[in-house]
């Protein structure tokens, strides 16, 4: 047949198809042959192969809709367990996948630690000038209250001391020397290094990092306009970069914390587990405390209605401690602040600054961590020795960052400048996702409380705008007002209603009575609308 014959044949079969589409009628048997012979049934092998690895598609469909850091950590632990229990030899021989974790982490940490102190001292700048007393309080209490959970977190490990029964002895230190001791002398030479770089570059120097990254703020602050944008432009986007390479380097977290976990029970046996057990424990316990000494007596002190605020805190705990991380509930804090009677001027400042300089939860957890390590290593810290870690930490932490287990770098750097085995953090990194959700909720809670107390030191917590706002009245930006705010009684912006202010001061008697007019309408008022909370 030739190949003009083939093509009329294929044509005239197109067309009696077309035809028996618009009679309604079927296809012939003969043009659906050709897609019917190509399916094939799959041979019994197949069909074994296939239900046979049906569970591992389902659990790895399974895997990749949930994929949360938390459960792949959760599902690393339990993987590493399982080898350092039956395949201890294994698990030793791929310690060096939780090494190169932990090596990750150190390179990231000057860089990090510097961008962000730059950028929580020098970026409130402008704010410091502004609003003078908001800032200077909030600084103030903002230490005062870390130095308090720092100074717990130490008592309680010294007290408690879980890492007491277990022995990781002859742990290489941290360059693989024997460093001496920590000293008060030998510290302030470390402050202050010989070059930037080369502090840059050593794990160990992280309090000279502090220092040129507070030498460098200040400098910043001194400049001019153009320089000083510049400078903050750069260290803003050197910190966003520094938080996504922190990002990058978490991604292979679930790997290196199994790895660093196996090799851990494969050389010491499942005793590992109960330290680590008991350092969860202790740091859940403590926090607790913490809250119960610290956080509730200032409450009260300052007469902070508990019972409201514990309805306004509720739902930013709650997610807190659901996703680990303080900046996913930033934004329900700050709104329900403003709700409990903050203003939202305070809110804005107080809160965002808290993430810099207020981790209450995080700079517990990392005084608790240190000793906990040195205890695991065998290596007795004198109490100056604490001290200087406590100092240490007390500046580093201002560092740390608003995102799931960032704690850990600070913890790392400190480790290393304190020559404590960088080893023992594995009994840490298979834990850290527990301990990180019960200390990023305090760290919340301390943020919150922190702008509320800082309100009523300013005297605007529940102010008149508040108080309008849930009457359900237009706020008062000019209602009754004092003559220093301007010349008449009423509301709007210089067409009120009402009798107009003596222009006189001498008229005393008749601005005594709108003070005292105005003060009886603010109370009335405020009762009002804290009846309707």
């Amino acid at each position: 047949m030739s190949s003009a014959a083939a093509h009329d044949q294929i044509e005239g079969a197109d067309r009696r198809s077309i035809r028996s589409n618009r009679s309604g009628l079927s296809p012939s048997p003969a043009v659906e042959a050709a897609p019917q012979q190509e399916k094939r049934e799959s041979g019994p092998v197949a069909k074994f192969f296939g239900k046979l690895f049906a569970p591992v598609g389902y659990l790895w469909r399974f895997l990749r809709k949930y994929t949360n850091m938390t459960v792949w950590i959760v599902i690393a632990m339990i993987v590493g367990i399982l080898l350092g229990k039956f395949a201890p030899a294994f698990a030793v021989e791929i310690a060096p996948l939780g090494e190169v974790f932990i090596r990750m982490i150190q390179t990231i940490v000057g860089p990090l630690i510097f961008s962000t102190l730059v950028i929580g001292i020098a970026g409130h700048g402008d704010d410091l000038m502004r609003v003078g007393r908001l800032a200077l309080k909030s600084i103030i209490y903002f230490e005062v209250v870390t130095t308090f959970a720092l100074i717990v977190g130490l008592l309680a490990v010294n007290i408690a001391k879980p890492g007491n029964g277990f022995s990781m002895n002859g742990l290489e230190k941290p360059n693989g020397t024997d460093s001496k001791p920590i000293t008060w002398h030998g510290e302030m030479r470390l402050i202050v290094p010989d070059s930037f770089f080369k502090a840059m570059a050593d794990p160990k120097a992280v309090l000279a990092i502090v220092f040129c990254s507070c030498m460098f703020a200040v400098a910043i602050m001194r400049a001019d306009a153009r320089s000083k944008k510049v400078m903050l432009d750069f260290n803003a986007s050197l910190s966003a970069i520094m938080f996504k390479v922190v990002e990058l380097v978490m991604n292979y977290a679930p790997i290196g914390i199994g790895a660093a976990l196996a090799s851990t029970i494969g050389k010491y046996g499942l005793d590992a587990l109960v330290a680590s057990g008991r350092l969860v424990g202790t740091l859940y316990a403590t926090l607790i405390v913490f809250v119960l000494i610290v956080i509730l007596p200032i409450m009260l002190i300052t007469r902070i209605p508990i019972r409201e605020f514990t309805k306004y805190a509720g739902q930013p705990l709650l997610m807190a401690f659901a996703t680990a991380s303080s900046e996913s509930a930033l934004p329900k804090a700050m709104e329900n602040m403003v709700e409990f009677g903050v203003p939202p001027e305070i809110v804005a400042f107080v809160i965002p600054t808290g993430y810099s300089f207020n981790l209450d939860g995080s700079t517990l957890y990392l005084s608790l961590a240190a000793i906990f390590c040195a205890q695991v290593a065998g290596i007795s810290k004198t109490i100056g020795e604490q001290i200087v870690i406590l100092i240490t930490l007390m500046l580093t932490s201002k560092g740390v960052a608003a995102v799931p287990r960032a704690s850990f770098l600070v913890l790392v750097s400190t480790l290393a400048n304190a020559n404590i085995p960088l080893e023992t953090t594995s009994l840490i990194l298979g834990v850290d996702a527990f301990m990180d959700m019960a200390r990023t909720c305090v760290n919340v809670l301390g943020n919150m409380v922190a702008c509320v107390i800082v309100a009523k030191w300013e005297g605007q917590f529940r102010n008149d705008a508040w108080v309008a706002r849930k009457n359900g009245e237009p706020e008062p930006d000019t209602m009754i007002m004092d003559e220093v705010d301007g010349d008449y009684y009423g509301h709007g912006h210089g067409h009120g209603h009402g009798m107009t202010l003596p222009s006189s001061v001498q008229d005393t008697q008749q601005l005594g009575g709108l003070r005292a007019e105005k003060s009886s309408i603010r109370s009335v008022r405020r009762q009002s609308a804290e009846n309707n909370v």
